[in-house]
């Protein structure tokens, strides 16, 4: 029976987002005993409620309330109001994501060191490394069923993949298979084996892939140290006098603005939400945002640099058949300045149904060029590109002067490409392109960068509170009871896709509070 905790109950963690940091962090807590209240603002589905067709499941899982964009990044042109595809609902954009689950590699988290000083990037290196992360990256890779760690299997090779591999190879590439995959290779942790629909983006109607909807989530209820409240949008953290933070003020789904108190607040809204709750909670004491005496809330807002390759060939390849993700080639991961550009990019399998197709292939496109491109959909392959992006202070979060339906300001996207980021892109669009003509593509179409699921920085770790907003273990360097759960913490964004490092350093961050917890630090 899930616990249901009273709000006035200051002995609580809260916890605002119930995704990849907050629905884990959750359940770490929950399991050592510590109570926790979770405040999702999206509804509660179950996955048989997932819709595998594309814009249907878009409406029913995409965080669609207004943002507006600005700078010179392409989706400001093509989306203004979709700076990013993430999810409103119980289990956060796990429910969406593709299952990739990359570790960064070492010099990823000493940047600065590594790649020296690159003009308009705000390089820092993180406070922590490689090897304190080891440990916690097994605990994420075993929690998550990873592929092709432990003694799991990788998950089977789709025709898509096939050409994929089938490119690379002929292009001198090694590191190439059907990657670790947070997707059951068999039946494990009371889930299927996936069913090789091709729907992961929709939701898994089968409960295959993971997600903190159906696993960390049900587990944390388990143990009745946890609640989860459902349509409950965060509209501001308040604190005391002291500066210490005292609880969370929300709207209910019937608009009604409640308030828990809390012992300790973890903010876990994503990139855009969590600086935005930060901005909204100023006050007299913090009257430019709550842990944001740096001024970095907000800051470096990165993306990946992102792409992909879709290519037609003489016979079907039907690529839309099978997990969508599960095929990478790591080789350009490495960073190697002689491409002209510093860090390093992922190629990974992708396929899009034919109404998103429609939408992302050409934004806006018109006439026979286009038409007969989608003609020809069933001989289509697919490929993303995932890359580094540099962290730049001017790409940032800010309050918009538009409002939502609560009359809270809305958070507005300013993204500028780095020059370093466009050379990856245009070397990862030519190395696409070359794989997939290796094997006799017949057109090859370089597709521009759609709303990303990857969303970090705005709240970054730094060892010095000057130069960001958390700590190594994700506290904010200047409220002790106040921490950010989520990838708005990273300093930098490596290569790989972020997820099995956001479950990482929330069970890192579990740890740490129970300890600060029973020593009364906080």
């Amino acid at each position: 029976m899930a616990a249901k905790f009273d709000q006035n109950d200051d002995s609580v963690v809260v916890i605002v987002g119930s995704g990849a940091g907050g629905g884990t962090l959750g359940n770490e807590l929950a399991q050592k005993g510590i109570k926790v209240v979770v405040l999702e603002a999206g509804k509660r589905l179950d996955f048989s409620d997932f819709i595998n067709d594309e814009w249907p499941s878009f409406t029913q899982l995409a965080w669609t309330d207004m943002r507006t964009t600005s700078g010179s990044w392409r989706v400001h042109k093509n989306f203004p109001n979709l700076p990013a595809w993430i999810v409103k609902s119980v289990g956060g954009t796990t429910t969406h994501w593709a299952g990739a689950s990359l570790r960064f590699q070492e010099h990823e988290f000493k940047e600065a060191s590594t790649y020296g000083h690159i003009p308009g990037a705000s390089l820092l290196d993180w406070p922590i490394t490689l090897a304190d992360l080891e440990p916690y990256y097994a605990k994420a890779e075993d929690k998550m069923r990873v592929t092709r760690t432990g003694d799991r299997a990788g998950l089977p090779g789709s025709n898509n993949f096939k050409v994929f591999e089938a490119g690379a190879k002929k292009l001198g590439y090694k590191e190439v298979h059907t990657g670790r995959m947070a997707i059951n290779s068999t039946p494990g942790d009371g889930r299927v084996a996936c069913h090789q629909t091709g729907f992961c983006f929709q939701g898994c109607k089968w409960g295959a892939k993971w997600s903190t909807l159906y696993t960390e989530i049900p587990k944390g209820e388990a143990t009745g140290n946890m609640e989860v409240r459902p349509d409950s949008h965060v509209a501001l953290v308040e604190h005391d006098a002291s500066g210490k933070v005292t609880g969370v003020t929300y709207f209910d789904a019937d608009g009604k603005l409640q308030r828990q108190k809390a012992r300790i607040v973890a903010v876990a809204g994503n990139s855009l939400e969590s600086p935005r709750l930060l901005l909204n909670s100023a006050s007299s004491k913090f009257p430019d945002g709550l842990a944001n005496s740096s001024g970095q809330v907000g800051r470096n807002y990165m993306r990946h640099t992102t792409g992909s390759v879709y290519a037609v060939f003489e016979q079907p390849v039907h690529m839309y058949r099978g997990t969508t993700m599960a095929g990478i080639m790591r080789d350009e991961a490495r960073n190697d300045p002689s491409r002209g550009f510093v860090g390093g990019y992922e190629l990974e399998t992708l396929s899009l149904g034919l109404p998103f197709m429609a939408a992302f292939l050409n934004p806006g496109a018109w006439g026979r060029e286009f038409t007969t491109a989608l003609d020809g959909y069933s001989n289509m392959a697919g490929m993303w590109i995932v890359g580094e992006d540099m962290p730049q202070e001017t790409n940032r979060i800010t309050l918009s002067d538009q409002k939502d339906k609560w009359g809270l300001p809305v958070v507005d996207v300013h993204f500028d490409d780095h020059p370093n980021d466009v050379a990856m892109r245009n070397h990862a669009f030519g190395q696409g392109k070359a794989m997939y003509e290796a094997v006799g593509a017949t057109r090859t179409f370089p597709t521009p960068p759609y709303p990303s699921t990857h969303n970090l920085g705005t709240n970054r770790m730094s060892a010095n509170a000057r130069d960001g907003v958390v700590n190594g273990y994700g506290q904010t360097h200047d409220i002790k009871n106040l921490f950010i759960s989520d990838g708005s913490q990273f300093t930098t964004g490596g290569a790989e896709n972020p997820t099995l490092t956001i479950v990482t350093l929330a069970i890192r961050q579990a740890d740490y509070i129970a300890d600060q917890m029973k020593s009364n630090t906080i």
